[in-house]
């Protein structure tokens, strides 16, 4: 796997690739942060088994809270098991994490860990941010907690295309699936596209995507191809016959590779096409 200092030559990254071409591939540096709640299972049942809509309720909460705080920075954070969520934390340091922690604590009745990870592909930035955290003690320690360390991108070696954010979603789902079937087989049918494309992305691209919510996936790739976003379309496609269209957007951070995905979906919805890509965008 890439670590921060594999790829760091004499003090600065290799060389980016600012083409646009269908075959250009982008140099990119994704820092991640996996934020785990602190001794959360044995919490649940102590000192009875806590009722499940008090802890569905605790849960959703504290993602929202987390999608705000670090929203704010220009990073994204996916909810994926609740108690255990990852975040794309480009152009945050550890004092902005560890004033995260301090609300958390501050607010709730649980705290967090925050292991951080940057690398050249998403899946090997989070692979450190775990080791992290598994390096400090098992997830149900209870005297693992607070944990805040990793490897953080200075600053100085940061660019403008460090983040790749692709943004899918189904064609037509209304026409498809919402107006047409009812809404579990609707559910269904997302939830499988979602769960082909997760794993395809995952192990063909170290690529990491998320479910956000509608018909909506959100993914945080290295420097792909738009070849290589229409070979997982045809997959998705081959294997569960949901039809996806993508948007891929680059960045400083999520915020602006996510905003200039979110405009490249556009462009495919506008002109018919499965795949757009795009220079950052403004707001």
């Amino acid at each position: 796997m890439d670590s921060l200092g594999d790829i760091i030559d004499d003090g600065g990254f290799p060389k980016r690739n600012k083409g646009m071409g269908p075959t250009t591939v982008i140099v990119t540096i994704t820092q991640i942060t996996l934020v785990q709640i602190d001794n959360y299972g044995p919490w649940t049942v102590t000192p009875k088994p806590r009722r499940e809509v008090d802890l569905q309720t605790l849960q959703s909460r504290l993602y929202a809270d987390l999608s705000q705080q670090i929203g704010r920075e220009g990073g994204y954070i996916f909810f994926t098991r609740f108690d255990n969520m990852i975040a794309v934390t480009n152009g945050i340091d550890l004092d902005e994490h560890a004033l995260i922690q301090e609300s958390v604590r501050n607010r709730y009745p649980v705290s967090i860990s925050m292991g951080i990870g940057s690398a050249q592909s998403p899946r090997d930035a989070l692979a450190d941010a775990t080791d992290v955290l598994q390096t400090a003690g098992s997830a149900q320690d209870v005297g693992r907690t607070e944990i805040l360390d990793g490897e953080i991108l200075p600053e100085t070696q940061r660019d403008d295309e460090d983040v790749q954010i692709a943004h899918f979603d189904v064609i037509d789902v209304t026409g498809t699936y919402t107006d047409r079937v009812d809404a579990f087989e609707t559910f269904i049918a997302i939830e499988q596209g979602y769960a082909a494309l997760m794993r395809y992305m995952h192990a063909e691209h170290d690529s990491l995507s998320f479910f956000v919510g509608g018909d909506n996936i959100i993914a945080t790739c290295p420097g792909l191809c738009e070849s290589s976003y229409e070979d997982a379309i045809s997959h998705v496609a081959n294997e569960v016959g949901v039809d996806l269209q993508v948007g891929v957007g680059r960045g400083i951070s999520a915020h602006d590779a996510g905003m200039a995905a979110k405009h490249a979906l556009e462009e495919c919805r506008h002109n018919g096409t499965r795949v757009e890509r795009t220079l950052p965008a403004d707001d």
